[in-house]
C-alpha cells in the first residue's frame, strides 16, 4: 500500500506542470446529472464520457461511486473503456477518471475501486468548512473538521497519487481557517485544492480575492494545484470561474451546457473560449474547440436539458444576425460582428443537404465529416434506414437533421428495450382517438389498442400505458422543430414521466409528425423506467 509520502511526489509533478496550462475538469457526469430529471444511465454516461475525451477533457469527474451500485458501474466502465482512450485528443495523454466520494474511509474505498481501472485515476474528497455547515449539518467544531480532513486525505493518498480535496462552502468559509485546513491536506497528500462556491453566493471580487488570499497564505501552496468551482445561481458561475484563473486557479470544474445543481455550474464551452479567445491572459487548454458544438449537443439530447437560444457559444442565436446593420457589418468583414467563427466551436458554416437519392457511402461519408465514426453494423444498418425514411418525406434532410438523428439513436440503449412503437394513428375532433401497435421484443407479441384522450397527446399516453400496464404519470411535455425553417422540419418531443415512487424519467422521439415523436418519446421513457433501477438517494443534499 502506498503511503502519504510516496503521494508527495504526485504533489511535485502537479506543480511542475506548464504555468499556462489550464486543467479541464469536466463533472457533467456528477454534478451536471443531479439536474433535476437528467438521470443518465451506464451507457449514456460512456457515450457522453468518450465525446468528452475526444473534445479534450483533463479529468472526468464521472460519478459519486458510493451512490448506488448503478453509479458504481458506471464509474467502473467508464474507467475501464474509456480512460485508455488517446483518439482525438491533442496531446495524445489519456484522460483521468475521477471520482466523488465524502470524507470516511468506505466512500473513498468504494471510489478507488471504481475508478482503479484507469490508467489515470484521481480520487475527489470533500468536507464542509464554512461554520454554518459546521454547526448545522456535520455538528463539528474546527479542529475535528481538519482532523476528518486529514485523516481523509491521508488514507486517500495511500491509495492513489493523485487526491483532490474540496471545503465545500469554501465560499462561505472563513479564510484563515481555510488556510489551517488546506495546509494540513497538502501536508496528508492532496495534489488539488478545489475552492468550491457551493451556494452561488460570492460575487467575482470576493472570489478572486479568496484565491489570492489562499494561494498567497496557505503553507506548501507551491505544492498543489487551486481549482474553482463556482454555481450560477445569482448567474455569475463563469465570471467567478475566470477571476479564480486569473488570480491562481489552474484547474477549472465545469459542465457541458452548464447544467448542475439548481442554477447549474460554470460552462465548459464559456470557459474555454474565454481563455482562446482572449490570448493575452497567456492560459492555454488541451481542449478542442471543434468539438463543443457537438458535445452540448449530446448533452442536451441525453439530459433531455435544452440549450436556450441565447446560449453564449452554443445556443442557436450565437452566430445569428437579424439587425439590418450587423447584416451590412457581417457582409464586408466577419470580424465587425463576430469575436470568434462558428467553424471554431464545430459549427458548420456549410449548407451541404442529403435527400432521398444519396446513397450509403455518401451518407456515412457526411457523418464522418460531422465528427461521427466508429458506428457498430447494426448501428450503421439502423441509421441509414432511418435517414432514407426521413428523406422519403422531407425536401432536403439538412446537418441538423443529421445531429439529431445520431443522438436520437445513440441515447437508446438498445439491449434494454422492451418496447417497440410500430405504429400510431389519430382521429381528431371532438373525441380524440389514438390507435397505437407496439412490439414487446421479451416475448414477440405485438398489440393493438386505442384509447380516448383530452387532446392527441393524452390519448396517445391513455393507449401507451393500457398496453404496457406503465404506472406512470406525464409531468413535462416539450416539443420543438430541430431546423425551423420549413413547414416539413423535424419535430423532437421530449417527455419526462415518474412513477409510483416518484422516480422521473426522460424520454426523447424525432419525427416530421410531432404526435408520432411523441409516441416515441413517450415509449423512450417508459423502457427506461422499465430497466432502471432508482438510484439510492444517500447523496449530501449539497456537494461542492
Amino acid at each position: 500500500m502506498k503511503t502519504a509520502r510516496t503521494g508527495m511526489k504526485g504533489l511535485r509533478r502537479w506543480a511542475s506542470s506548464d504555468a499556462t496550462k489550464l486543467v479541464v475538469f469536466d463533472t457533467t457526469l456528477r454534478d451536471g446529472e443531479q439536474s433535476p430529471g437528467c438521470t443518465l444511465n451506464t451507457q449514456e454516461k460512456l457515450v457522453i464520457a468518450k465525446q468528452l475525451s475526444r473534445l479534450g477533457v483533463d479529468v472526468c469527474e464521472a460519478g459519486f461511486p458510493i451512490a448506488s451500485d448503478g453509479d458504481f458501474e458506471a464509474v467502473s466502465r467508464i474507467a475501464e473503456d474509456v480512460g485508455s482512450l488517446t483518439e482525438g485528443r491533442l496531446d495524445g495523454s489519456t484522460m483521468t477518471i475521477c471520482g466523488l466520494s465524502r470524507a470516511t474511509q468506505k466512500d473513498i474505498k468504494r471510489c478507488h475501486d471504481a475508478v482503479k481501472h484507469a490508467p489515470k485515476h484521481r480520487i475527489h474528497t470533500f468536507l464542509a468548512t464554512s461554520d454554518i455547515h459546521l454547526q448545522h449539518k456535520l455538528q463539528i467544531d474546527r479542529e475535528e473538521c481538519i482532523k476528518r480532513a486529514v485523516a481523509a486525505v491521508s488514507f486517500a493518498a495511500s491509495l492513489t497519487e493523485d487526491v483532490e480535496f474540496s471545503p465545500e462552502d469554501a465560499g462561505r468559509s472563513d479564510p484563515e481557517f481555510l488556510c489551517k485546513v488546506l495546509a494540513a491536506v497538502i501536508e496528508a497528500g492532496a495534489t488539488t485544492l478545489n475552492i468550491p462556491d457551493t451556494v452561488g453566493y460570492n460575487t467575482p471580487q470576493m472570489y478572486g480575492s479568496l484565491i489570492k488570499y489562499l494561494v498567497e497564505n496557505t503553507k506548501g501552496a507551491d505544492r498543489a494545484i487551486f481549482s474553482t468551482h463556482c454555481h450560477n445561481d445569482l448567474g455569475m458561475a463563469t465570471a467567478n470561474t475566470l477571476a479564480g484563473v486569473v488570480n491562481g486557479c489552474r484547474q477549472v470544474e465545469v459542465t457541458i451546457n452548464g447544467i448542475g445543481e439548481r442554477a447549474g455550474n460554470t460552462s465548459l464551452e464559456e470557459i474555454v473560449m474565454i481563455t482562446d479567445t482572449h490570448k493575452n491572459l497567456g492560459i492555454t487548454t488541451n481542449i478542442n474547440t471543434e468539438q463543443i458544438f457537438r458535445s452540448s449537443q449530446m448533452v442536451s439530447a441525453f439530459t433531455g436539458m435544452q440549450v436556450q437560444a441565447n446560449k453564449a457559444v452554443v445556443g442557436a442565436n450565437a452566430f445569428a444576425h437579424e439587425s439590418g446593420i450587423h447584416q451590412d457589418g457581417m457582409l464586408k468583414n466577419r470580424e465587425t460582428y463576430e469575436i470568434m467563427t462558428p467553424a471554431r466551436v464545430g459549427v458548420s458554416s456549410t449548407s451541404l443537404v442529403m435527400g432521398k437519392h444519396s446513397g450509403r457511402n455518401a451518407f456515412f461519408s457526411r457523418l464522418e465529416e460531422l465528427g461521427y465514426s466508429d458506428f457498430m453494423e447494426e448501428t450503421k444498418a439502423d441509421l441509414f434506414v432511418k435517414f432514407k425514411a426521413l428523406a422519403d418525406v422531407k425536401k432536403v434532410v439538412t446537418e441538423n437533421d443529421l445531429h439529431a438523428l445520431v443522438q436520437e439513436d445513440s441515447s437508446r440503449v438498445k439491449e434494454e428495450e422492451v418496447w417497440t412503437l410500430e405504429s400510431l394513428q389519430l382521429s381528431a375532433g371532438n373525441i380524440n382517438t389514438a390507435t397505437v401497435e407496439v412490439c414487446n421484443k421479451e416475448t414477440g407479441n405485438c398489440t393493438i389498442d386505442a384509447a380516448i384522450g383530452n387532446g392527441p397527446v393524452d390519448a396517445i399516453v391513455c393507449a401507451l400505458n393500457r398496453i404496457t400496464n406503465a404506472s406512470c404519470i406525464l409531468t413535462n411535455f416539450e416539443v420543438k422543430a430541430v431546423h425551423g425553417e420549413d413547414s416539413d422540419s423535424m419535430g423532437e418531443v421530449i417527455v419526462r414521466v415518474k412513477d409510483a415512487n416518484e422516480t422521473r424519467f426522460m424520454g426523447r422521439g424525432l419525427d416530421v409528425d410531432i404526435l408520432k415523436a411523441t409516441g416515441k418519446a413517450y415509449i423512450s421513457a417508459i423502457n427506461k423506467m422499465l430497466s432502471n433501477t432508482p438510484r439510492e438517494m444517500n447523496i449530501p443534499e449539497v456537494t461542492p
